[in-house]
């Protein structure tokens, strides 16, 4: 059975890259029937926040991805690591280090003088001498001397790191707090992670992972290390980019689904298709057909997505999504009129509520520009004309508004643009907009007349 893991550190807020990760790993489990773990890498106690890790979970149920069991806290788990540590020291296959951290640095001072990578020499690795007295020591893990440690990266291929590459490095604090890639290890063998889908800015912990599984005697997962996300200029992705935590893509109005399906398209792709709904990514995914080459971040691709996925949701999937910007349409008689006009037009649901109370507000101010434009003629006359034979009728939908115009444009022998522009105006405030017709369907026979006569007496 294929199982994954999520394991993000509760640090800081979930960012798109890192919910594309999880979804990597959601989509393999689930796709052949699997399981999949969120873990909390909380064994930092002095950077975590409670904060972070609600923001992590609230993501989650945001984009509904689910995962099996219970949320896995590391912080909680710190006696099953003791007992790891204290197997490996009792094998002889770990030690403790008493090198202070002055020291440390004054070997690495020495080191970088004479031209060498700065690391650990070692010094207490067969160490069986009286302990320097009023140092609390760090429990090192004993590396490989020599030869290579090779693995088979799903999506890089065969990487080949020499032995010499890896220090004995620390697997447990001079607190007693294990370190991380040695919490990662066990709890990755320890919950049955078969394969492990991350960011290949890990790809350099994955030796010390592995020295980790063969000293204990563990099963060593497969590895498939993604490569990042960059801006359109080929620079790491910053927040002016788009790494914003992953609620605030909900609070700028885009849906879900949209984001799912931009982020499987950064990295991944099934012949020239871009839509996937979630159960087509799931059938289609495989962490081998990840591109090795970073992916870029492109906003345009993420709106044109959104506009997609908002114009096929019904109305009444809408309307509660439109409540969270403000916008109350439950009760609005002519709710599908106005949704049907502003879907085909909006970009994020923020955009679409904006657009609506545009449209369901009379106009405060005129953009300058329009009138400009449209206050010229016989504009007045034109206007004044709609009005009169606007109040005889009984219009309810768009058709019967858009006749009334008709009639006006073939009793005056004019273009269409005649009428339209300055109405337009009267109305919104602006040139821009859905259809005049379904507009004035939605605000109402009344509310048009008393716009447009508040429009002629201010500038007629």
């Amino acid at each position: 059975m294929v199982v994954t893991r999520f394991a993000p550190s509760p640090t800081g807020y979930l960012h798109i890259g890192g919910l594309r990760t999880a979804l990597f790993n959601w989509l393999w489990a689930r796709k052949n029937g699997g399981k999949f773990i969120l873990r909390i890498e909380d064994t930092d106690l002095a950077r975590n926040s409670e904060e972070a890790t609600r923001a992590i979970l609230e993501a989650f149920d945001w984009v509904g991805l689910d995962y099996d069991g219970d949320v896995a806290y590391q912080s909680k788990r710190f006696d099953i690591y003791k007992r790891y540590i204290d197997k490996l020291l009792k094998e002889g296959k770990a030690y403790y280090c008493y090198m202070t951290k002055e020291e440390l640095d004054k070997l690495r001072e020495e080191q970088i003088a004479r031209g060498e990578r700065p690391r650990y020499d070692r010094r207490y690795r067969d160490f069986d001498g009286e302990p320097p007295s009023g140092v609390e020591p760090v429990v090192r893990i004993k590396a490989p001397l020599e030869g290579n440690i090779v693995f088979e990266d799903g999506i890089k291929g065969t990487i080949t790191i020499h032995a010499d590459e890896v220090d004995d490095f620390i697997i447990a604090r001079s607190d007693g707090t294990p370190t991380y890639n040695f919490v990662v290890a066990v709890d990755d063998a320890l919950m049955g992670v078969t394969d492990v889908i991350r960011g290949d800015d890990h790809l350099y912990n994955t030796p010390k992972q592995i020295i980790v599984y063969r000293a204990l005697g563990l099963r060593i997962p497969r590895f498939y290390h993604v490569p990042m996300i960059l801006n359109e200029e080929g620079k790491k992705l910053s927040k002016r980019d788009g790494a914003l935590d992953v609620m605030e893509y909900k609070r700028m109005g885009y849906l879900p689904e949209a984001l799912l399906n931009f982020l499987v398209r950064l990295g991944w792709s099934h012949k020239d298709q871009e839509i996937f709904s979630l159960e087509e990514m799931k059938r289609l995914f495989d962490p081998h057909d990840i591109n090795k080459a970073p992916s870029s971040y492109n906003l345009s691709k993420l709106d044109w997505l959104n506009s997609h996925y908002i114009k096929n949701k019904p109305n009444d999937e809408l309307l509660p999504l439109l409540e969270e910007f403000g916008l109350y349409l439950s009760d609005h008689d002519r709710k599908e009129i106005l949704l049907d006009a502003l879907k085909e037009r909006a970009k994020t649901l923020k955009e679409l509520a904006e657009m609506a109370q545009g449209i369901l507000e009379a106009p405060k101010e005129y953009e300058e520009r329009a009138l400009k434009k449209v206050t010229k003629g016989e504009w007045k006359e034109i206007l004044e004309r709609f009005v009169e034979l606007l109040t005889a009728a009984q219009p309810h939908l768009p058709v019967d508004f858009h006749n009334l115009i008709e009639e006006v444009v073939r009793e005056r022998e004019i273009g269409f643009g005649k009428i339209g522009q300055p109405l337009r105006v009267a109305l919104t405030g602006k040139l821009g907009g859905p259809d005049l017709a379904d507009i004035m369907a939605v605000i109402g026979k009344d509310e048009v007349i008393r716009r447009v006569n508040h429009f002629i007496q201010l500038f007629g």
